[in-house]
């Protein structure tokens, strides 16, 4: 008689120590940005230079766009736990040096542009890397619930962080400010370093490295170099047949959706003479709708035939951009960016559990690299072009466009039989 081992249910990720460890790291992170962000506005608004102010609140996405790729090579090449771990201590030297000089002295244009320089560089590391981690802390089955918990951190992050940041300087002014956020980026360290890596696959070829569970890359007796890394990671995405087309997607989607729901909403608001408070209210809204959506996919860990649904998705929120230029009322127009919310959001969470779930991990970090670019590097490029058009033809056109471009990105992901047919792991 046979006796067929039954295998034991996976934890659920928002059951599984290992998982919280990471989204304590991660919560405690992003609102530490939250709070430097807030911290770096108001340093730089008292230079008294409104120039020099735009100058420091700029200076961090030059080296962010510029080596964002490499961040993703070197979170493969030694392991995204590694690559975390060392972009948040420097992250809680810099901005406590910084509050500590503050204290001493009051805030000049070149000092902030540097540390905005040097911050811009480390985030670089830092984002691909940590989206690089999951895979390696859970199982393929809960990697779109730990794509839900982290929507969920970042927008918490956002309510938090942004609250306490202006009480840190209305209270202690930007060096409080600066040494809270620094406080925070350290306490992630802890948390990070108890963190439990599982083992990856063997080599990989082309390019990519071997990395183990303790995240040793294995030698080889031909070791690539970092630019050969790089390509090898880029040709891997343009080869796969999925990985390839959920780039497209994710560069036409940031595209059409950052503009608008950024620069423009500023805009719109102004135009309908709804202020700042409405504006609140209408971002509110779209929090609101992405975090639902965010509740709705950690909750259901799995979402059947998710390759289609996040293009639907997609082109369902596009149809939302489109009509808040229409919209008369700040009440509904709030509704509508909650619409919003809830579709991008999804089409969001399920893109990146996706890249997750496909991207071989000894690639991973590479492939993080690549979409996190196109959203923090690409898709900032277009406030430029955003308030150029809104200056000649109005928010209606320009909103239209961006929808189309955003649509564009669904009917693209439509369009290739594989990732219409992706499926998330059971």
């Amino acid at each position: 008689m046979t006796v067929t081992a039954v295998k034991a249910p996976e934890r659920p990720a928002h059951r599984d120590p290992n998982v919280l460890r990471w989204l304590g790291a991660y919560g405690a992170s992003m609102i530490g940005d939250s709070i430097y962000f807030m911290a770096l506005a108001w340093a730089a608004a008292r230079t008294g230079s409104a120039s020099g102010t735009g100058l420091v609140l700029a200076a961090g996405s030059i080296p962010r766009a510029l080596l964002m790729l490499g961040g993703g090579v070197l979170a493969d090449r030694l392991g995204p736990r590694r690559v975390v771990i060392g972009s948040d201590a420097a992250r809680a030297l810099l901005v406590l040096g910084l509050a500590a000089i503050l204290v001493l002295t009051a805030p000049t244009v070149g000092v902030l542009v540097a540390v905005a320089l040097v911050f811009g560089a480390v985030d670089a590391l830092f984002l691909p890397a940590v989206g690089a981690l999951p895979p390696r802390i859970s199982t393929p089955g809960q990697l779109a619930r730990i794509q839900g918990l982290r929507a969920l951190a970042a927008r918490g992050s956002s309510i938090i962080g942004a609250p306490m940041g202006g009480v840190a300087v209305a209270v202690g002014g930007p060096s409080l400010a600066f040494a809270a956020a620094g406080v925070l980026f350290a306490l992630s360290l802890p948390l990070l370093l108890s963190l439990r890596i599982g083992p990856l696959p063997g080599p990989v070829k082309d390019g990519g490295t071997t990395a183990e569970a303790d995240e040793a890359s294995a030698e080889t007796e031909e070791t690539p170099n970092a630019w050969q890394d790089l390509v090898g990671g880029l040709r891997y995405i343009r080869r796969h047949p999925l990985l390839g087309p959920l780039m497209l997607v994710i560069a036409l989607s940031e595209l059409g959706f950052v503009g608008p729901l950024n620069l423009g909403l500023i805009l719109l608001s102004e135009q309908r003479g709804w202020g700042a408070a409405g504006m609140g209210w209408i971002v509110a809204g779209f929090a609101s709708g992405a975090a639902g959506s965010a509740l709705v996919l950690a909750v259901r860990g799995r979402v059947p035939r998710a390759g289609l649904v996040m293009c639907l998705m997609a082109l369902v929120a596009a149809t939302g951009i489109a009509a808040m230029a229409q919209i008369p009322s700040v009440a509904l127009a709030a509704v509508i960016a909650a619409f919003v919310g809830l579709t991008a959001g999804l089409a969001g969470a399920l893109c990146g559990a996706l890249v997750q779930t496909t991207a071989e991990p000894a690639y991973l970090g590479r492939v993080t690299s690549v979409s996190t670019f196109f959203t923090y590097a690409i898709a900032p490029l277009s406030y430029p072009a955003t308030g150029a058009a809104v200056t000649l033809w109005g928010t209606g056109p320009v909103y239209a466009v961006s929808a189309a471009v955003c649509a564009a990105g669904g009917a693209m992901g439509l369009a290739f039989t594989a990732l219409r047919r992706a499926e998330l792991p059971r």
